[in-house]
């Protein structure tokens, strides 16, 4: 669950690569990937550029059409997701819209691909030009800083005064590519390890111990997928996030649909985190009420309606930077809470003694639902790929995160069941002991990530909408009131359908069945279909019938239960 930039990133750099992982990235298709790097260009600024954190690399105005159709901010709001950045606090309420821009909308670009002079322009005191010549020279800066902005609506913006033109994010022509092996595999890991693990137990109680095979089925797919939307990106130049693998497969109707799958599924993680932190906060305070008149609210609408509170100003923030810097801890806050369920079953004396069943076939679909929300992390995995310094290390890579991954989804799985049994509930945070200082660790762990990781995955689809709105509306009132609206209508949700367990089955059995296993496949088929031997179409049909088979099942399944709690 998950979860979804940087001036400087929190992982540490490795000063080697590990050359030898290259072995792992043969082209299935027969064909080599041998790629040359680009020559520095005469004047560039090499120790600013090899110093910058994993930035996804910027084509320049000669990109192909497709980067220039909707939704363009896609990549840049979904690094935010999986990379690590330095703090940079300020919210929303400049009076013009180019500096509004600049501030919310260009977060990626922060200090990279930028001329000498213009990072110079950042660091100097506000003080205004002290003669002409200063001010001509800003003016020369500013130009060379936005020559590679690509409006959308080009008729449009001719007529809006220059200092009035919304700036939408453009291809940044940049040849950076500075993420090493183990950044690569942090931000893998910080992707897909969110809120997912808390449900593995409960997985488990639905479909008994046979469902750790499905776990490891789905681990292993998604990291074949996962290598087919390499061979896609490298198809042709240009292609960098997923959006662009969709149109190059299936046109504009391909980008459409898929980026409105990815959007409404991080979306959905919003819905999620709500419904988490009214559970573990009601946890916490199990008396917790707030009366106003003859209206009552109990612990779970008062929190659920508290937490909102609480992020929405977080999503007027014009650089999420200091968020993305906070959310790096999200791989850690897995592991404390993995821990912690360990330590509350040695240390407590609740043991781990209960033996469960080996196979509950009425529970299986929703079990395949939470198995396959663990692996939702395929939107962002281009990114991570666009970002490498060496890619043929990619396929190590993701093999590793996903690797690491399932290793922790399994151990809490193992344990969480076998400490709770046929009382496990769906997040297994609400199973622990209530007056054990670990017990609130974890369950405080747990609040306080998604807090932070809200706004990072609400922004790409309101930054997708933003571009959308007429020029004349592109200002920050509008914006701060499509961002609340979007924010009220996940508490909305989350009130109405607060059964997280279901929930997640839900999205995990439609769009990350979809995101993570069909759509790679039939991208790599349609890209890729004269090149492809017989076995690898075998194996990609194999994977969308599995897909289509369990995202059937699966939903019908959790609609269903949904459903009868109503009844």
């Amino acid at each position: 669950m998950r979860s979804p930039v940087p001036e400087r990133s929190l992982i540490i750099k490795s000063d080697d690569d590990d050359d030898t992982q290259s072995a792992l990235a043969t082209n299935w298709t027969g064909h080599g990937h041998d790629e040359e790097e680009p020559e520095q260009e005469p004047g560039s600024d090499s120790d600013s550029s090899s110093s910058s954190s994993c930035a996804t690399p910027r084509r320049g105005p000669s990109s192909p059409a497709y980067t220039q159709q909707w939704p363009q901010s896609y990549r840049q709001s979904i690094d935010i997701l999986s990379s690590v950045h330095s703090p940079n606090l300020s919210f929303l309420g400049t009076p013009t819209l180019s500096r509004l821009s600049n501030s919310f909308l260009a977060i990626t670009d922060s200090f990279r691909g930028k001329a000498p002079e213009t990072i110079s322009n950042f660091i100097k005191p506000l003080l205004g030009p002290t003669s002409s010549d200063e001010q001509q020279q800003q003016h020369e800066d500013t130009r060379k800083s936005s020559q590679h902005i690509m409006p959308s609506r080009k008729s449009s913006l001719q007529q809006i005064p220059e200092d009035q033109k919304p700036l939408v994010v453009g291809h940044e022509a940049s040849h950076n590519r500075n993420c090493s092996y183990t950044q690569g595999v942090m931000n893998g890991i910080n992707v897909l390890c969110g809120v997912g693990i808390l449900s593995t137990p409960y997985a488990i109680k639905q479909g008994g111990w046979i469902g750790l095979v499905v776990l490891c089925l789905f681990a292993l797919l998604a990291w074949y997928t996962g290598v087919l939307l390499r061979h896609c990106l490298d198809s042709k130049e240009g292609l960098e996030t997923y959006p662009d693998i969709g149109h190059a497969a299936f046109g504009s109707t391909g980008r459409i649909v898929i980026s409105i799958i990815l959007y409404v599924e991080l979306y959905a993680c919003c819905i999620e985190y709500l419904i988490l932190e009214s559970d573990n906060l009601s946890k916490l305070f199990p008396t917790a009420h707030l009366t106003i008149g003859s209206l009552t609210l109990n612990s779970h609408v008062f929190f659920a309606i508290l937490t909102t509170i609480i992020v929405m100003p977080t999503t007027w923030l014009r650089d999420l930077s200091c968020l993305s810097y906070i959310s790096a801890v999200g791989v850690i806050a897995s592991i404390l809470v993995v821990i912690c369920l360990f330590l509350v079953g040695v240390v407590n004396n609740v043991g781990f003694e209960n033996e469960g069943t080996a196979l509950n076939l009425p529970g299986i679909p929703i079990a395949i639902g939470l198995y396959g929300y663990c692996y939702s992390g395929h939107g962002v995995f281009p990114n991570i790929y666009s970002s490498l310094k060496n890619r043929n290390q990619f396929p190590s890579i993701l093999f590793t995160c996903i690797g690491l991954s399932t290793f922790l989804y399994a151990g809490a799985a193992v344990m969480g069941y076998k400490m709770f049994g046929e009382v496990t509930e769906s997040q297994f945070t609400l199973n622990l002991p209530d007056n054990s200082l670990i017990s609130k660790v974890a369950v405080w762990t747990t609040v306080a990530n998604p807090i932070t990781k809200y706004a990072l995955t609400i922004i790409p689809l309101a930054m997708s909408l933003e571009e959308l709105l007429p020029p004349n509306q592109q200002k920050y009132s509008t914006i701060i009131m499509l961002r609340s609206s979007l924010v009220m209508s996940t508490l909305l949700i989350a009130l109405s359908v607060p059964f997280f367990g279901l929930v997640m089955a839900l999205v995990g059995s439609l769009f990350a069945m979809l995101v993570t296993y069909i759509l790679p496949c039939a991208c790599f088929l349609a890209i890729l279909k004269t090149k492809v031997g017989w076995h690898q179409i075998a194996a990609c049909s194999f994977i969308i019938a599995v897909g289509v088979c369990c995202a059937c099942v699966g939903t019908y399944s959790s609609l269903s239960k949904i459903i009868q709690n109503y009844t």
